[in-house]
């Protein structure tokens, strides 16, 4: 398979529109990435170029996007790059768009606090608190026999 993967920085541009179609969950917003350069001459570093591309997320992926991600905030992206080119009614432009594979809030400009997302067999999956904590009776539970 000779698919374009690609990794990005940037920062969500758009808030994520999320919807239910009959082929599963999906989220998509824009994402801005902007190139930054230090210029020796002054000591700073200044902004270059932004790319927007926009981001589709699909089944649980997209579902949790939706309960993660807002404006502003600086998320790495990591998906398959599809570029499109299209006219509508005479106008001609071209998108970028990422599938993503997976999503995270970059850590090395903020901190974030992870919530595990309890999917099929709720016997194999501790229910988890707020504050991380197994649920009372939870740790006494034995899991369900897998295969």
């Amino acid at each position: 398979m000779n698919e374009t993967l690609v990794t990005v920085v940037g920062n969500v541009a758009t808030t994520p529109v999320y919807r239910e179609l009959p082929s599963g969950p999906v989220a998509r917003f824009r994402l801005a990435v902007t190139a930054r350069y230090f210029d020796a001459a002054k000591n700073t570093w200044n902004d270059g170029h932004t790319n927007f591309f926009t981001v589709w997320a699909w089944r649980a992926l997209g579902t949790n996007v939706q309960g993660s991600v807002s404006v502003g905030e600086p998320v790495i992206v990591q998906g398959r790059l599809k570029v499109r080119d299209e006219e509508r009614g005479g106008q001609h432009w071209t998108s970028a768009d990422i599938e993503a594979l997976t999503i995270g809030h970059d850590l090395s400009r903020g901190t974030s606090a992870f919530r595990r997302v309890a999917r099929g067999n709720p016997a194999l999956t501790a229910p988890v608190s707020e504050r991380g904590e197994e649920a009372e009776g939870a740790r006494d539970r034995e899991p369900a026999p897998v295969g």
